[in-house]
């Protein structure tokens, strides 16, 4: 349906399942815009002593970027199943990061469930309370409360949805993007 009314398309990390790219779905010119560099800004430029978390080993890859570019560690959380109800989550090297501020980092923060068994399992291991970083601020029903109750220090979103988290803002590299999208329409 867009395809049949706009000229392009720029997005800012969709999340694409099952497809991998944005040409699979939509017949015009389109563009992803990645917002990992500017989370990593905002941790350079707001963070002292952060270590990135992810929460499992799918989120790896991005919160390895992400730390990489704040020249910040990272650890992934360990799941251990015991059983079909029965699972453990370890945080690795906890000891080596007690005094640091976990940084958590997702692209959608929809339920909040998944950063709220994070700060659950953290506070568990002894860590300080962490920041969650979020791209997309969907905030389903009371998330935003129930991540604020979970002990979380601060929440912070990019600009992709209005929010009162909003913190990274992604207006420019948009602008820069959609500016260099509609030269070659």
């Amino acid at each position: 349906m867009i395809s049949g009314f706009a000229d392009s398309i720029t997005t800012v990390d969709p999340h694409l399942h099952r497809i991998s790219s944005l040409g699979e779905v939509y017949q015009i010119p389109n563009k992803v815009i990645h917002a990992a560099d500017a989370i990593s800004d905002w941790i350079k430029e707001n963070i002292e002593n952060p270590v990135l978390i992810g929460p499992d080993s799918e989120s790896e890859q991005w919160v390895s970027e992400v730390a990489k570019n704040a020249g910040a560690p990272f650890i992934v959380l360990q799941k251990v199943r015991h059983g079909d109800r029965d699972v453990e989550v370890s945080v690795p090297d906890v000891d080596k990061y007690k005094d640091a501020t976990p940084i958590l980092v997702d692209d959608i923060i929809s339920t909040a469930r998944t950063m709220i068994e994070t700060v659950v399992h953290l506070k568990k291991a002894g860590m300080r309370p962490p920041i969650c970083v979020g791209i997309h601020a969907v905030f389903s029903g009371n998330a935003y409360q129930d991540l604020l109750d979970s002990g979380v220090e601060k929440i912070v979103t990019c600009n992709t949805i209005p929010h009162p988290s909003n913190g990274i803002d992604l207006s420019d590299i948009l602008a820069k993007e959609v500016k260099k999208l509609m030269h070659h329409i």
